[in-house]
């Protein structure tokens, strides 16, 4: 059983509002990992998400962003349900996507969201004996999907909390990327979002308390307000 918490999941989706008019699967998804009130609600979202983006591939089969979409989407299944054959379909679209283009930054948050959140919930033994997850692995896909974003606010605000969230005690590295979010380019309501986060770290960051601003991204990352 797995609750693998796609971050990158996460990550790759723009804010939307949690209405009924969300129709495109990133506007679910976001709905799904940030806006709904509790687990069954998400789950719904997430259906109709994986409908849609599969509905777009069954008409273009080699549709990159509905192929992103779906690969979210399941990962995001995959947490809510403790699916562990969900999980691996997610990260094999993730490291697809990567393989067709190295230089794609969602597809490489995705990757790091997938090793690094398993970890997280797992624990590094279990998590590399049951799904072969491994924190170097996620942390190179890390730095290189911050690499690869440009001066977007996203990926450093993402790379962030799940750095902080990964090693309390890596307060240099989570403070940087946090600094970067904060005054990173906000072309979309996501990179809005993760600039927000960003600056709600950067004082417990500054202040030195890892604890703190580890607590606060589990919080501020996708399906962190919904109760287990």
């Amino acid at each position: 059983m797995y609750r693998p918490m796609m971050l990158a999941m996460s990550a790759m989706v723009a804010v939307a509002p949690a209405t009924a008019m969300a129709e495109t699967p990133r506007e679910l998804l976001t709905a799904a990992a940030f806006q709904a009130p509790n687990k069954p609600k998400a789950l719904a979202l997430i259906g109709q998400a994986i409908a849609a983006s599969e509905k777009i591939l069954a008409a273009r089969p080699g549709d990159r962003e509905a192929a992103l979409q779906r690969g979210v989407a399941i990962g995001y299944r995959a947490k809510l349900t403790r699916s562990r054959s969900d999980a691996r379909t997610s990260l094999g679209i993730f490291e697809r996507l990567a393989a067709q283009n190295p230089r794609d930054p969602e597809a490489q948050m995705g990757i790091a969201g997938w090793h690094l959140d398993a970890i997280d919930q797992l624990g590094a033994f279990m998590a590399r004996t049951a799904l072969g997850a491994k924190a170097q692995v996620g942390e190179a896909a890390l730095a290189r999907a911050v690499a690869l974003g440009g001066e977007r606010a996203f990926y450093p605000g993402l790379a962030a909390m799940m750095r902080i969230r990964r090693d309390e005690t890596d307060l240099t590295q989570a403070r940087r990327w946090a600094e970067a979010a904060a005054t990173g380019q906000t072309p979309t309501q996501l990179d809005t979002l993760m600039k927000r986060a960003g600056l709600a770290i950067l004082p417990a960051l500054r202040a030195n308390d890892g604890k703190a601003a580890a607590a606060l991204s589990r919080k501020l990352l996708p399906f962190g307000k919904i109760a287990d």
